[in-house]
């Protein structure tokens, strides 16, 4: 069964984000080990300059860099990864289990991911080139990785 660890910035603050992410984490459960690490997001101004911005990237990159297995496949969300369908996701996930007994997945703040964390990444993943909201986007990456498990396993979640 496949490790799958989520490692994010920052807390769900609305109830009914949680709630949500909640289910899909249960749901997983049938599927994978799954583990969450929330980290804490560096406070910043209410205009922050591009330092600010830098440095608390940085800060940010060294708690997920010492959350991260050197022996899991590693995926970075980032606007500019490349986007897989579900189907395409879920063979992912049959392959990095063939080599892998984990896979991490890593969802920075709301400024994104610094350098270091997609560089120690194996792939940069988008999940659309829309945007959302950055708390949604943990649910969405949830309801998109327990669909993939269900196309893995062939259940009719899937349609």
């Amino acid at each position: 069964m496949l490790n799958v660890k989520l490692i994010t910035i920052g807390t769900l603050k609305e109830s009914y984000l949680r709630e949500a992410a909640e289910e899909y984490k249960k749901r997983l459960g049938a599927y994978c080990k799954f583990t969450e690490v929330n980290l804490s997001e560096v406070k910043l101004s209410d205009k922050p300059s591009a330092k600010e911005i830098e440095a608390a990237l940085e800060a940010e990159a060294k708690l997920i860099l010492a959350n991260m297995s050197p022996r899991a496949y590693k995926i970075a969300l980032c606007v500019e990864g490349k986007q897989l369908s579900s189907e395409q996701l879920a063979k992912k996930f049959e392959e990095i289990g063939q080599m892998h007994s984990e896979v991490v997945l890593v969802i920075g703040s709301s400024f994104g991911l610094a350098p270091a964390v997609k560089s120690a990444c194996d792939l940069r993943l988008s999940v659309s080139a829309l945007t959302f909201p950055h708390q949604l986007m943990r649910v969405i990456l949830l309801e998109a990785t327990y669909r993939a498990m269900t196309i893995i396993k062939g259940t009719p979640y899937h349609k």
